[in-house]
């Protein structure tokens, strides 16, 4: 049986196209609940059934469509995830592996084997829905984490965690006033930034939202702006230029302005690439690895795509995957809003090193976090982060396994296990403003766009456009000429 393209509800017979073919019926509530909770190109495989009475009954009207998804990250799995049961997808990946920032590192010791993540770590049970729905959809499953957030200047001056042993680690801080005044503007900062929720792109930056508020300098230098960085990976001096609304936003997102109701962190057991490996047995035999996609052509009945290795292939939609400045390199004939809205996000090179050298971490060990800042003695211009990745995967092992963004220079080299390069979005007014414009590229001329640069930049950000990408604001599933 033909899949939908897309799903028609009629409530009288007599409206139904000749064209349409019945598949199935529901109930009005039924329906509501159908709807709800799953995208409708889920019940393109339903059964014909004739109807009587009041009830609401839906048509398939167009057949499966073929349809090339490019990038391997969440939004690509996902994409094809959800497409292969019904339609005719190709994966194309241009690195030889799968899953973008999902990157586990297998590391063989004398007397263990640990997987060790190195781009996406963690999720939570609040904030990762659609996520998680995934994982249980691949029966891949999760373990707690433990999240805390540390900052130190790596000479033992100045350190403290967010944990009850961590924040007066350095016993000098209780008589320091600077320290104290930043513990005070902590709390003002988690009372006074909720007034910037629902300003969107209207709001202050950051950095002006901060001056003119009045906030301390080591507040600022040594407490919100280190949070920031890492949790976005981003220049530490974009900060000043960083969307305050949408920082306020995240942070009440994820209870980050109280102690208490917090969610709670999970990691996915056996490292992330457990989901890779789940989701792509159902349609290994659809991807194309070491194949980076050169150029994507747009026609009115069929899209061209060229990739190294692969001889020139026409589809009848695309859903690209990728990073948006990617995404726009590869158009043979970018529209003019395709370049605004997809050149409006910069993005930021970040060096990750998986090793071993525990000198990374804060001098005393009631400072140690799983996230944990470097303050340097010279403006950085990338975050520099070490993961405690023990605490973030629960590693059972004697062996303490660190992460740590751009300090490569600073680890021992006979302690290094893996250098991966990674680029985070870069978010700024601007961009933020560019994105709202979204169905103007999004679902038009064959093309669908997928990226965790339409959310916050996270792993459910992914999923999320994805599944949007996938159903469009207005219809449920790619339209074939």
């Amino acid at each position: 049986m033909s899949a939908c393209s897309h799903l028609i509800l009629y409530h009288h017979p007599a409206r139904v196209p000749r064209a349409s073919k019945s598949l199935t019926s529901y109930s009005k509530d039924s329906w509501a609940r159908l709807a709800a909770g799953f995208p409708a190109w889920r019940y393109g495989k339903a059964f014909s059934r004739e109807t009587t009475g009041n009830r609401y009954r839906l048509f398939c009207v167009v057949p499966d469509v073929k349809i090339a998804i490019v990038g391997s990250g969440i939004s690509g799995l996902t994409a094809a995830h959800v497409l292969h049961p019904d339609h005719e997808i190709t994966l194309f990946e241009a690195d030889s592996r799968l899953g973008g920032h999902t990157n586990t590192i297998r590391v063989d010791g004398p007397d263990e084997t640990q997987w060790v993540d190195t781009g996406f770590i963690v999720f939570n049970d609040r904030n990762y829905p659609n996520f998680e729905r995934l994982l249980e959809e691949l029966e891949v499953t999760s373990k707690p984490s433990h999240m805390s957030f540390s900052v130190a200047d790596g000479l033992g001056k100045f350190e403290y965690a967010g944990t009850p042993r961590g924040v007066f680690a350095r016993p000098a801080h209780l008589i320091s006033p600077s320290f104290l005044r930043m513990l005070a503007d902590f709390h003002r900062f988690n009372r006074e930034a909720q007034e910037l929720i629902g300003m969107g792109t209207s709001s202050p930056s950051l950095g002006d939202w901060l001056d003119e508020h009045n906030f301390s300098k080591q507040f600022v230098e040594r407490l919100i702006v280190p949070q920031v960085s890492a949790v976005w990976s981003a220049d530490p001096a974009q900060m000043w230029s960083f969307p305050a609304s949408f920082m306020a936003e995240f942070f009440d997102n994820h209870g980050m302005y109280s102690l208490r109701d917090r969610p709670k962190w999970k990691t996915v057991d056996g490292g992330s690439v457990r989901y890779v490996e789940s989701v792509t047995e159902q349609f290994g035999d659809r991807i194309r690895p070491s194949a980076p996609v050169r150029r994507i052509e747009r026609l009115d009945d069929r899209v061209l795509i060229e990739a190294d290795g692969c001889e020139t292939e026409a589809f009848d939609e695309v859903v690209i995957a990728t990073h948006s400045d990617q995404a726009l390199e590869m158009l043979a004939d970018p529209s003019q809003a395709e370049q605004e809205i997809l050149g409006s996000i910069p993005y930021l090179p970040n060096e990750a090193v998986l090793h071993t050298d525990s000198s990374l971490m804060p001098r005393r060990r009631a400072a140690w976090a799983s996230w944990n800042y470097h303050l340097g003695q010279e403006a950085a211009e990338r975050s520099t982060v070490t993961y405690w990745m023990n605490n973030l995967q629960r590693l059972d092992s004697a062996t303490d396994f660190f992460v740590t963004l751009n300090r490569s220079g600073a680890v021992d080299p006979a302690k290094v296990l893996k250098t991966i390069h990674y680029s985070h979005p870069m978010f700024t007014v601007d961009g933020v403003r560019e994105r709202e414009r979204r169905w103007e590229i999004s679902g038009v001329n064959r093309t669908r766009y997928a990226g965790a640069y339409w959310g916050w930049g996270f792993h459910e950000d992914g999923v999320k456009s994805a599944l949007d990408a996938c159903a469009g604001p207005r219809e449920r599933i790619a339209v074939a000429a």
